[in-house]
């Protein structure tokens, strides 16, 4: 099983700022070509939240406009950008979304199974992970423990090290942390809020963030707290379910990379080969 992850795409109505700024459709529409061409192809798509800007029935039409042309399902869960009852309207024909306060729910039908954590906390730019949402977390868990399950949702439930981000990250961290101890079947937590890619052990298990599929945060690992942004080339993970013994491998994929050049063919180094003209960076 492919679980591809792209995150936020911060869609917005058009002349927006982000539209200005970063062109968040096209860079979404691109993320969809990406992953329709992929070989093998995912077999879902998992869209980590801020999936719009504003939280805009507007913005959400926009969006589904260019999440329909997926080749595979798709499963969204709301970010701190986002509003919920817009976002359940946006996706009710789809199904999976629950009808009370939280939009979480799990999905069964594939070899690892996927439950979807809402994080939102309205009006903040920080999550939160309650009591009651983490008793429903537990619950769900003890439901299925011999199942390999990934967890998705958008705030860390980990300091990242980035002061800005770290300044709205996810209250319940700790509490999530031993509600994954209890439940080894948990191979991975995978995330976005950050714009960048991490990895960190959390609870027993294997926490990741993704990349956004438009403009990254810059990396500052210092103490201050500004925020800026960097057009790096963005980008999608790839969580490869390789079976019980091995468990998930996740990759990155540069959602523009460049053509493959093929060094070796199996049986000998290719010395005299010629890299495609799209091979160097302009």
């Amino acid at each position: 099983m492919l679980i591809a992850q792209i995150s936020d795409t911060h869609i917005s109505t058009p002349d927006s700022v982000n539209d200005r700024w970063f062109d968040t459709p096209g860079h979404l529409a691109r993320a969809v070509d990406h992953l329709n061409r992929l070989t093998p192809r995912p077999d879902v798509t998992l869209v980590t939240g801020d999936l719009v800007e504003r939280g805009d029935p507007a913005e959400y039409a926009r969006l589904r406009s260019i999440l329909d042309g997926l080749a595979m399902p798709a499963y969204v869960v709301p970010g701190n950008h986002d509003a919920r009852e817009p976002l359940a309207r946006a996706f009710a024909d789809r199904g999976y979304l629950p009808a009370g306060e939280f939009l979480h729910y799990t999905v069964e039908q594939w070899p690892v199974r996927l439950i979807g954590l809402d994080t939102h906390v309205p009006g903040s730019a920080g999550g939160r992970l309650c009591a009651e949402r983490l008793a429903w977390l537990d619950a769900r868990l003890r439901e299925a423990p011999e199942r390999p399950t990934l967890l998705f949702m958008h705030h860390p439930p980990f300091v990242t090290g980035l002061q800005a981000m770290d300044g709205m990250g996810l209250d319940g961290g700790p509490a999530l942390a031993d509600v994954v101890r209890r439940h080894p079947q948990v191979e991975r937590i995978v995330c976005g809020h950050v714009h960048r890619a991490m990895t960190r052990r959390f609870g027993g298990t294997v926490a990741t963030t993704s990349p956004a599929t438009a403009h990254q945060l810059a990396l500052a690992l210092t103490p201050a707290r500004h925020l800026a942004v960097v057009m790096e080339p963005p980008a999608c993970s790839l969580h490869l379910w390789m079976g019980p013994e091995i468990g998930l491998v996740t990759h990155l994929s540069q959602i523009e990379e460049r053509p493959a050049f093929t060094l070796y063919d199996g049986e000998r180094w290719l010395r005299e080969a010629t890299p495609p003209p799209a091979f160097h960076a302009r």
